[in-house]
């Protein structure tokens, strides 16, 4: 009789990595995503994607091999080409005669293992690693060719331009598409640019030069500009890709590309703006898995993390999340209707725009130019007999009243405000006109966020400089900064000499009670709502990222950066 195979969620309990609680949610996440129960556990923070890997080989009787130490020569990393590399997210380990050994990163992908082996024609032996790592490698493995082939690109290019008379041919070219090069240059730099992780691609005329640059971890770097001569040529050619017209340069432009790269299904949200010396062009690079990380992985501290989900389950009443543009307030609304998305809910969302599809959730598109504003979109909303709404963003009185009749009226309200902390946004609502008793008693919490830069792994060093007259400043004790642990960005490789590889959210959650909602009835000024909530147990911005800064996660400076302005707050609290 066959031996049983050991289910995942036990095999991680034994390992005293998970509890029954934790696989208990996952799995009625597991029922309403569709995800598996590995990927629910890892979007929760039970355990590493590391950590599931090593429990799947387990399980189905595989090996599992660490890419840290593994060392593949470029010979064995060549026996598969690259393209079968990519569209099956394989890497080569070793060959021994006709029998070739392979990292995967699913032991269920058997179609991918005859495909390998119908292809390769060769004997294939599978062993299993996360899918991160294989894809860390393979990058590590292609960049340096991927740098030689854009120069190439490049290079030709040049020459075509020379040959040809310059820009107007190359305008031309593009439109008609018979200029493989300048195609496979957009789309090396395109590949380029999701290889590093980039959230942005800005491409800007300039005088002298065509400046490219991308967006990483919040910070543009700039790249290696292609020579000015091929600048109309690239700018037709990402029109043409994205559905603009190509012949229109005077007015700004809106478009969209899907493509297929690294094994991901990914968006462009492709912008278009007349200047001086030519359109700049930036891409926007949608990946649906950014918005689908779990609460878990946001980076919320114990005590807000339960103080979160106790507000997000709410009846009724309105959460808002402020902050400036890029500090992460769509991903965590996303993450909080992703936590919500059960079939017995109706959500609804206002966008502008909807960047990303979520199964399971109504999503309606601002559209101002026909009268489909929010306000529009969220009168007709109610209608629809919806439990959970998103208005994308409240800009007006118009907008915020409607949200708050509907939060009186028994709906949970989710929504944006731009200000730099949480206590503002109560006095940011009145002073649109709100009346002050409608503010008092609709808001159920206010959250506002940052996104700080992580220190990388591989490379971050003790700090040994910090400014210790600063930290007694804040409030800190000495025994607090004795046992704290201060890091330093170095640089590397793996993060491309910056010294950080990701971002994590620096949250300040404020939860409404009867002194607050009395104090914003009372139109209190803002110093003192923002005393009455840290007595009440609000953490700042600078509290959160101080507790990141010391325990190593970031560094001190990076806090500072994001929560400078909260300084001001943490001292007259202390003082």
């Amino acid at each position: 009789m066959a031996r049983s195979r050991k289910r995942l969620g036990e095999i991680l309990k034994e390992w005293g990595l998970v509890t029954d609680d934790q696989i208990r949610e996952a799995l009625e996440q597991q029922k309403q995503s569709g995800k598996r129960l590995g990927e629910c556990l890892v979007a929760l923070g039970a355990c590493s994607d590391v950590d599931v890997v090593k429990a799947l080989a387990l399980q189905f009787d595989m090996e599992y091999v660490d890419l840290d130490v593994v060392s593949i020569s470029h010979d064995v990393f060549e026996l598969i080409p690259e393209n079968i590399i990519q569209e099956y997210t394989v890497l080569p380990l070793s060959r021994e005669r006709n029998k070739l050994k392979v990292a995967i990163t699913d032991p269920l992908d058997l179609e991918t293992i005859d495909a390998l082996r119908f292809r390769l024609n060769m004997e294939v032996e599978t062993a299993l690693a996360p899918r991160k790592k294989v894809l860390q490698v393979i990058n590590s493995y292609t960049s340096d060719v991927e740098a030689s082939e854009v120069d190439t690109m490049m290079q030709e290019f040049t020459e075509a331009f020379e040959a040809s008379g310059g820009g107007q041919a190359g305008e031309a070219g593009a439109s008609e598409g018979d200029d493989a090069p300048i195609i496979r240059l957009v789309t090396l730099m395109i590949t380029e640019a999701v290889r590093m992780r980039a959230s942005d691609i800005h491409i800007e005329p300039m005088a002298e030069k065509l400046r490219v640059r991308y967006r990483i971890d919040g910070r543009c770097e700039e790249r290696d500009p292609p020579p000015k001569r091929l600048q109309g040529a690239i700018i037709s050619r990402i029109k043409i890709m994205s559905g603009m017209a190509i012949e229109e340069k005077r007015l700004p432009q809106d478009g969209r590309i899907r493509m297929k790269l690294e094994g991901q299904d990914l968006d462009f949200r492709v912008s278009s703006l007349p200047a001086y010396h030519g359109e700049s062009m930036v891409l926007r690079i949608l990946r649906k898995e950014s918005v689908q990380v779990g609460l878990g992985a946001l980076g919320f501290s114990t005590g807000d993390y339960e103080v979160f989900l106790r507000v997000i389950r709410r009846p009724n009443g309105i959460f808002l999340v402020t902050g400036p543009t890029g500090s992460g307030k769509t991903t965590t609304l996303y993450s909080a209707l992703d936590e919500l998305n059960r079939p017995d809910r109706k959500i609804i969302t206002a966008e502008d725009p909807v960047e990303y599809n979520i199964s399971g959730i109504n999503q309606v598109q601002v559209r101002e130019s026909i009268g489909l504003t929010f306000a529009a979109i969220l009168r007709a909303m109610l209608r629809q007999a919806p439990n959970i709404i998103l208005v994308g963003e409240i800009r007006d009185l118009e907008t915020a009243e409607i949200a708050v009749q509907a939060a009186l009226t028994g709906h949970l309200v989710f929504s944006t405000l731009h200000t730099n902390d949480a206590p503002s946004a109560l006095t940011r609502l009145i002073d649109m006109g709100v009346k002050p008793f409608l503010v008092a008693s609709s808001i159920q919490a206010v959250m506002a966020q940052r996104l700080v830069r992580v220190l990388c792994d591989e490379c971050k060093g003790p700090d040994d400089n910090v400014d210790l007259p600063l930290l007694r400043t804040m409030g800190l004790t000495e025994e607090q900064i004795s046992r704290a642990t201060f890091m330093k960005p170095v640089g590397c490789d793996r993060c491309h000499g910056s010294g950080f590889y990701g971002r994590v959210g620096v949250f300040e959650v404020m939860v409404m009670n009867n002194e607050l909602r009395e104090m914003a009835f009372q139109q209190r000024p803002l110093n003192e709502l923002r005393k009455g909530a840290r007595a009440f147990g609000m953490r700042t911005l600078m509290d959160d990222g101080l507790a990141m800064a010391m325990s190593g996660v970031t560094s001190l400076e990076e806090v500072l950066g994001h929560a400078t302005r909260d300084i001001g707050a943490a001292l007259e609290a202390t003082s």
